[in-house]
């Protein structure tokens, strides 16, 4: 009788600490899954923006992510500084998108020309280029190590299949790719597209209660 009790009272314990292994398994399971859940914003800052650190061409040391994508409207080209290709042409030609957009830069849309050649263009060239162009206020031009320079340009779509033309940095330079982060909405255009246009293209990514002023800045632009 002792033994059959001693028995049952054992099988009882078996089971109720298997229950509890389980239960605790099972929590701590579904607390990781909570922690794990991420949003899409999340998931996309994560695969397509890496957090690096670039210099401005005024010497300001920034986290690419957290302080120059998070929660902005951005728009973004690759270039450098001696070059022969197009990189004048888009230059002088985001110049009049600035100034379609007006005093927008700097205040809900940024715009960032990243140099594909770090080790030449350093800061201080990257002020003499933007000084030649009286670029105006919202628009950064970046450097920063090579490694984290060439990961910026892969993550962000700056890429071509072929590994040949791939590893011609002119090939990467006549493409903008704009976005609202917080919104995750991006997309790309030519950067010799017309001023007027890519404002337009920009409607697309813009936040609602600005569609008015990006009206504007349209007709603007048509009437020139």
């Amino acid at each position: 009788m002792y033994r059959k009790t001693l028995a049952a009272f054992l099988s009882v314990a078996f089971f109720i600490g298997c229950s509890l292994v389980l239960d605790e398994r099972t929590a701590a399971q579904t607390v990781q899954g909570k922690f794990n859940q991420k949003t899409p914003r999340q998931r996309l800052a994560e695969r397509s923006f890496p957090n690096v650190t670039l210099t401005t061409h005024e010497g300001k040391k920034v986290k690419f992510y957290d302080d120059l994508i998070k929660d902005k409207i951005v728009i973004i080209n690759f270039m450098y500084v001696k070059c022969d290709g197009t990189c004048p042409g888009t230059t002088a030609n985001l110049l009049k998108v600035q100034k379609l957009l007006g005093d927008r830069v700097g205040k809900d849309i940024f715009m960032y020309s990243i140099t594909l050649k770090p080790k030449e263009d350093t800061p201080r060239v990257l002020a003499d280029y933007a000084d030649a162009y009286k670029v105006g206020p919202g628009w950064k031009f970046l450097t920063g190590d090579p490694k984290d320079i060439e990961l910026l340009r892969r993550k962000l779509g700056f890429v071509d299949r072929d590994p040949v033309r791939d590893a011609v940095k002119s090939n990467h330079i006549n493409m903008l790719r704009w976005g609202n982060e917080p919104h995750t909405l991006w997309a790309g255009c030519p950067a010799s597209l017309a001023p007027n246009k890519i404002v337009k293209e920009l409607r697309l990514v813009d936040w609602p209660a600005n569609d008015a002023a990006q009206e504007r800045a349209q007709t603007r632009g048509e009437d020139r």
